[in-house]
Parts: C-alpha cells; structure tokens; sequence
C-alpha cells in the first residue's frame, strides 16, 4: 500500500499541530486572554481545513486498499492495509497510526477541558451582566417555590 506512512506522517503532523493549538487555547482562556483566545480559534479553523485535505488523501488510499483487496472501503481495517505492506513499512505504519490516535485523544480530551473553561467563564460574565444591572436570576426558595431574585447591588455609591 504506497503513500500510507507518508500519509500517517502527514495526519500526525496536524494532529500535533492541533494539539498544540488547542494547549495554547486553554492556556489563553486561563489568562482571560480574549485576543489570544480568538487567535487559536481561527488556527483551530485553518488546521481544520487542512484536515479536510487530508481525509480526501485518506479516503483516495482506502479506495485503492479496497479495490486491491476485493472489499469495500468502509469495511477495511488497519491490519488488512498492512497486510498489503512489506513488514518493516508495516510496523511504521501500526506505530504512526498509534501516536495519531493518542495525539487525537488528548487533543479531544484539551479541547473538551476547553469548552469547560468558556463555559464557566460566560456563566461568570452572564452573573456579573446581571448583578450589574440588577437582573434577578431565577432561584428557588427553600420550600421549593419560586422566590424573589437578589436584589440589585449598587457597585458604586453614588450617594452625595
């Protein structure tokens, strides 16, 4: 099967990419760095794109492996494109594919740390928003009935 180490060096190369982009990410979000934050979005988009040309890549090498094997695409497996590799290119495509899917797992595993950290941040902004202009939030009594929203706090005294 011809191109795919290339194509798994490739993969892990903007897996890494990413990876890297999302750490940054979090590490913006936790400064409350909105610039930077808005930064790695817009790599996160480009790194993105370039994963579309790279599933095209993928997509183009499993309709080769498929027409090789007499199977359909959907249906093949890792080992059944190794099986069409010499060993030694064989054990560098297992070991590449691997590290992908680690480096695949712990940028899924940032990027979700990520939506918690927005999540969390906006929470605050909408609670701070709200005190600031003396919007109750919805609160329960003890009783389990609906009570009465905080009372708006007057930040600044302007009392003369």
């Amino acid at each position: 099967m011809t191109g795919l180490v290339e194509h798994l060096e490739r993969q892990l190369a903007s897996a890494q990419r990413l990876l890297q982009i999302v750490i940054a990410q979090r590490d913006a979000i936790r400064a409350q760095d909105v610039e930077t934050v808005l930064a790695r979005l817009s790599d996160v988009r480009q790194e993105m794109t370039r994963r579309m040309q790279l599933e095209k890549e993928r997509d183009a090498i499993l309709d080769r492996a498929a027409a090789a094997l007499g199977r359909p695409a959907a249906d093949l497996t890792l080992e059944m494109l190794l099986g069409l590799m010499p060993a030694a290119e064989a054990a560098r495509a297992r070991e590449l594919s691997s590290h992908l899917r680690r480096t695949l797992s712990e940028t899924t595993h940032i990027h979700g740390q990520n939506r918690v950290l927005i999540r969390q941040e906006l929470s605050f902004l909408d609670h701070l928003m709200r005190v600031l202009s003396g919007t109750p939030e919805g609160a329960y009594s003890a009783g389990g009935g609906s009570a009465a929203g905080p009372q708006a706090v007057n930040l600044i005294d302007t009392r003369v």
